[in-house]
């Protein structure tokens, strides 16, 4: 639904005040000022009313509320002396004066340009990545200002949850770059990318701020230098950095928002974000939260492939982590949830991840291999799907690939979700070269990293027992039993059944020496 009055329109949902057409910059506030003063224009406003829809009743002053009331008259053509839309009614409020016409959502898109909508909850998130700022630039490297954010663009583009407003938009902004609020108003875009690129002393420097448009707060900020001589190893290590940062902080943020609103009122992707918020915690508990969530996804939009691949991933840890009692269903969910996503869209990484996940539950590596390796090809900065193609070839034996994958996902990702995952399958590669006292401090690091399950405790275990670090072996054994009171050597090599005999055997051997 949209309004209309004289020259102008307000769309509330995508939360932008156009006239003919053309987007009206304005601050936060003074829109959503105008958008309460239409809704309630049949009668007077209060200025209590005001300040409990634009600053959600915190104190403000007189001169604070006055301030805005000018903004949003000048906005739309009027001020305090004709007063033809916006109306005093003094010592009591305001009045919106004109006659407002109310038409359709679609109406209104057959009338202004198409723009990704920015509401709260609603829909895909968007980004609008902006051409950098220079400072005391080179001028024979002045041309690093557009390449750089054009290359992050491109990445950003493999990333099938996130919607990236097109080069040829965001870079007609340049002159006005620095304007957030004219450029979130501009784009319609839920999140916006900005940089400054500088040269000091033969060294190229970039600072990058991801920001919500809507709140204005920064929910993400990196710095990064090198030597001008190293300016192509800078450039790969911001696209794989950020692409990494967005992965987690803007989900992250995503839920957070999502779990303020009304939960009635969730749409398919603010479902799929809070699922996503529970289902890296690892428990019983949050596990059957996260299917609860994409289920609703699913419901909401049965063609949201993300959803369909978040179920096969809850399946998955059904089975690997045995918290289902029937292990071999919950690997064929696994297995027709992550079809679903792919035949909804092959391209999407997540989708292929899962894929080649549900292979470890039937014990075919190398089928999983091959479905990892796409998931990567399509986004080479694809953190957890190197650490799942490293946990692939350990179970094959391949050590080279194994490290490979690891320091890759560990570059792309030092603080991901899934980081006692990536320490674990080094010390499982280790314990399978004999390097036992190695294996036992990273195992250790494994199990002591926030999600660690009791089968990351039981690598923890295995390998400090094979160590001869008998004590810290036995706290190992107490936190399994604490964690999974039933655990047994099987539970241990259906999770990890390596190819490897001489390994395997050594394992077993301390599995049954500590009582399992």
């Amino acid at each position: 639904m949209t309004w209309s009055f004289g020259d102008f329109q307000i769309d509330p949902e995508r939360f932008l005040l156009t006239c003919r057409d053309v987007p009206v910059r304005l601050e936060p506030q003074v829109l959503s000022l105008l958008i309460h003063l239409i809704r309630n224009r049949d009668h007077m406003v209060t200025k209590d009313e005001i300040v409990a829809a634009v600053w959600q009743g915190e104190a403000v002053s007189d001169a604070s509320i006055s301030s805005r009331i000018r903004s949003a008259r000048q906005a739309v053509g009027d001020d305090g002396e004709r007063q033809t839309v916006i109306c005093t009614v003094h010592g009591r409020g305001f009045r919106f004066v004109p006659e407002v016409t109310t038409c359709s959502s679609g109406h209104a898109a057959s009338q202004a340009p198409a723009q990704i909508p920015s509401g709260r909850p609603g829909g895909r998130p968007s980004i609008a990545v902006l051409p950098f700022q220079q400072l005391g630039m080179l001028p024979e490297l002045a041309i690093l200002g557009d390449a750089i954010p054009h290359e992050i663009i491109e990445a950003l583009s493999r990333l099938r949850w996130l919607a990236v407003i097109a080069r040829g938009s965001t870079f007609r902004l340049r002159q006005v770059a620095t304007d957030l609020d004219l450029v979130s108003t501009a784009l319609a875009a839920r999140y916006i990318l900005s940089g400054v690129i500088e040269c000091p002393a033969r060294t190229i420097a970039v600072t990058l701020e991801l920001t919500d448009s809507s709140s204005r707060e920064i929910i993400w900020a990196e710095r990064l230098a090198t030597p001008v001589d190293d300016v192509g190893d800078l450039r790969t290590r911001i696209v794989a950095q950020l692409v990494s940062a967005l992965e987690s902080h803007i989900p992250y943020n995503e839920a957070r928002i999502a779990r303020l609103s009304d939960p009635a009122g969730l749409d398919a992707w603010a479902n799929y974000h809070i699922g996503l918020g529970h289902l890296y915690r690892f428990t019983a508990a949050d596990n059957a939260m996260a299917q609860l969530c994409f289920e609703r996804a699913v419901k909401a939009d049965f063609q949201l492939a993300r959803a369909h691949a978040g179920l096969s991933f809850t399946s998955f840890l059904e089975a690997f982590l045995r918290l289902s009692p029937d292990p071999a269903s919950a690997a064929r969910n696994a297995r027709r949830h992550a079809e679903r996503a792919l035949e909804l869209d092959p391209l999407d990484p997540f989708a292929n991840f899962t894929m080649g996940r549900t292979f470890w539950l039937s014990n075919d590596p190398e089928i999983a291999a091959d479905w990892l390796a796409r998931a990567t090809a399509l986004n080479p900065n694809y953190a957890q799907g190197f650490y799942a193609s490293a946990f692939t070839a350990m179970l094959t034996g391949n050590a080279t690939a194994v490290f490979g994958a690891l320091d890759t996902s560990l570059h792309l990702s030092p603080l991901d979700p899934l980081l006692y995952g990536i320490h674990g399958v080094r010390a499982q590669m280790l314990i399978q070269q004999e390097d036992h006292e190695a294996a036992a401090g990273w195992a250790d690091r494994a199990a002591t990293t926030p999600g660690a399950h009791f089968l990351i405790a039981m690598i923890a275990l295995v390998a400090n027992g094979l160590a001869g670090r008998h004590e810290k072996a036995g706290r190992w054994r107490q936190k399994v039993r604490r964690l999974q009171p039933d655990a047994t050597s099987e539970h241990y090599f259906a999770a990890f059944p390596t190819r490897e005999a001489t390994s395997r055997a050594r394992i077993a051997t301390e599995l049954r020496r500590q009582g399992f």
